[in-house]
C-alpha cells in the first residue's frame, strides 16, 4: 500500500482542518476537566463516566469531519489519480478501528 502522507495533492481539507482543531481543543478542555474531577476525593463515578462518554462522542464527531473531508477530496478523485486500490486499502485499514 502506498503512503500518501508525502503527496501534496492528498492533504487535509482547509475547511476540515480548523473545524477538527477546534473540536480537539474542546476535547482537550474536557479531558483536563475530568483530571480535575479525579483530584476531588468526593467525585461521583457516574459523573466521570458521563464526561468520558461526552468525550467519546466528541472524538467520533471529529473523526466524522475528517472522514467526510477525505471522502469528498480524496476518495472521489482516486480514479483520476490512478490510486483507487491504495485509497480503498487505507480507508479499510482505518475503518477496522471504528466502533
Amino acid at each position: 500500500m502506498a503512503d500518501h502522507k508525502d503527496c501534496n495533492a492528498l492533504t487535509l481539507d482547509t475547511e476540515a482542518r480548523p473545524d477538527a482543531r477546534r473540536r480537539l481543543l474542546s476535547i482537550e478542555g474536557h479531558v483536563k476537566g475530568i483530571l480535575r474531577m479525579l483530584d476531588d476525593d468526593g467525585v461521583y463515578c457516574v459523573d466521570v463516566l458521563k464526561q468520558i462518554k461526552a468525550i467519546e462522542g466528541a472524538l467520533a464527531k471529529t473523526g466524522d469531519v475528517i472522514l467526510r473531508a477525505h471522502l469528498k477530496s480524496h476518495v472521489t478523485t482516486a480514479a483520476s489519480r490512478g490510486d483507487v486500490d491504495q485509497i480503498v486499502e487505507e480507508l479499510m485499514g482505518v475503518l477496522k478501528y471504528k466502533t
